[in-house]
């Protein structure tokens, strides 16, 4: 770690952290808490992967329906309209839009193997968004001049990484630059996760052979052709399943870093409280 004690974190001239953990307890809030406080620069990487790796694919599934539309059609083919995505650090629609679920067309659905092909290009993407972080770390202070750097990393981290691995590449190059802090849930944070889930479901990144078993799974149990299978609910199905498939492999990654709880985070209110909670993390390794 490059940070062995909470003396060396404390008298760090520049502070450096990957946060990581289920999305919804707190990453993104911290990060803005500590973009917010003038001397962190906050690095998303969910952000990265939609804007740089696959901004084009976003962009041009939205063109392919405008081309439906004859009055966008016509439009589109003589220059006349632009159409974009409008991703920020706190609105990562259009990338989730272009996930989708799979399953009935008429629900919405798109069919399973373009879907394994969109969450084949999103791991590629993840991948390389995080090893863009050392890039990003020493651009923050080269360029913008920010002292300390916290990444945004996505809850589907520990999916395109082997945390077993000690050669893994995508860990070494993090923990080369950064300190890696797990936000760690508790069963009644996972509880409240999955009601918030169930009440509006997202489309996600799922690794890829747990993804396989789902789907075999879910239609042997339902009996349903693929074209049939309703969307909402195939996603329902997985994401518990997603979220307790995750938890161990975070705890693995963690070993390479510090754990800290949903609840600390929950009460945190300033720069100061982060540094002081990170430093106690450090002192309890």
């Amino acid at each position: 770690m490059i940070y062995e004690t909470a003396e060396d974190w404390r008298n760090a001239p520049h502070r450096r952290v990957v946060l990581f953990g289920m999305s919804g307890l707190g990453k993104t809030h911290i990060s803005n808490m500590l973009r917010d406080s003038g001397s962190w620069f906050h690095y998303s990487i969910d952000y990265r992967i939609g804007t740089r790796y696959m901004g084009e694919y976003i962009a041009d599934n939205a063109k392919a329906h405008a081309m439906q539309v004859p009055f966008l059609r016509n439009l589109l083919m003589t220059d006349s309209i632009f159409i974009g995505s409008n991703i920020t650090f706190n609105n990562l629609t259009p990338l989730s839009t272009y996930l989708g679920k799979p399953g009935d067309p008429d629900k919405g659905g798109l069919p399973f193997d373009e879907y394994r092909k969109r969450q084949a290009q999103h791991e590629a993407a993840e991948i390389e968004a995080l090893l863009d972080t050392e890039h990003f770390a020493q651009r923050a202070t080269s360029l913008y001049g920010y002292a300390n750097f916290v990444c945004d990393s996505g809850g589907s981290i520990c999916e395109v990484v082997d945390p077993w691995n000690e050669n893994d590449p995508v860990l070494n190059a993090l923990t080369d630059t950064a300190l890696l802090v797990w936000i760690k849930g508790g069963e009644e944070h996972a509880q409240e996760l999955i009601r918030r889930f169930d009440r509006a479901p997202k489309p996600m990144y799922y690794q890829g052979k747990f993804l396989e078993n789902a789907w075999a799974a879910y239609r042997e149990e339902t009996g349903e052709a693929e074209d049939e299978v309703d969307p909402d609910a195939f996603v329902r199905y997985t994401y518990a399943r997603a979220l307790a498939h995750r938890q161990p492999r975070y705890a693995q990654m963690a070993k390479r870093g510090v754990t800290v709880t949903a609840d600390e985070v929950s009460r945190l209110a300033d720069e100061e409280g982060f540094v002081a909670l990170i430093a106690k993390a450090l002192e309890a390794r």
